[in-house]
C-alpha cells in the first residue's frame, strides 16, 4: 500500500509568469535587472515542492552568466544597496513567495 506521505510535486501558483521570465533569462546578458530576477526567482523556488523544470533553468542561468548562487546572492545585495532595480514596476510591493 502506498503511503500518503509520499514525495509529489506541487504546480506553484505562478509558474506560468516565472517560466516566461525564465525562458526570457536564458537568453539574456547578465545585467542589473536580470541577475536581480535571477535572485529572486531562486529564492521564492528554494525548497519547494516541485517545479523541477523552473529550478533546473535557474540553475542553467547561473551556469550560462558563470556564478555560483553565493556569487549571485553578492552580486544582488550589492545592486540593491546602490539602485533601486524595480524603480517604476511596482516597487511597493514585494514577491518574494
Amino acid at each position: 500500500m502506498a503511503s500518503t506521505s509520499e514525495n509529489k510535486d506541487q504546480q506553484h501558483p505562478l509558474w506560468g509568469r516565472d517560466r516566461q521570465l525564465i525562458n526570457s533569462l536564458l537568453g539574456a546578458e547578465a545585467n542589473d535587472y536580470n541577475l536581480v530576477e535571477l535572485a529572486r526567482l531562486r529564492i521564492r523556488y528554494k525548497g519547494f515542492p516541485g517545479a523541477r523544470d523552473i529550478k533546473a533553468d535557474l540553475d542553467k542561468a547561473l551556469a550560462q552568466w558563470q556564478l555560483s548562487e553565493s556569487e549571485l546572492f553578492a552580486k544582488t545585495r550589492d545592486i540593491h544597496a546602490i539602485a533601486q532595480v524595480y524603480k517604476g514596476r511596482g516597487s511597493q510591493r514585494d514577491d518574494w513567495s
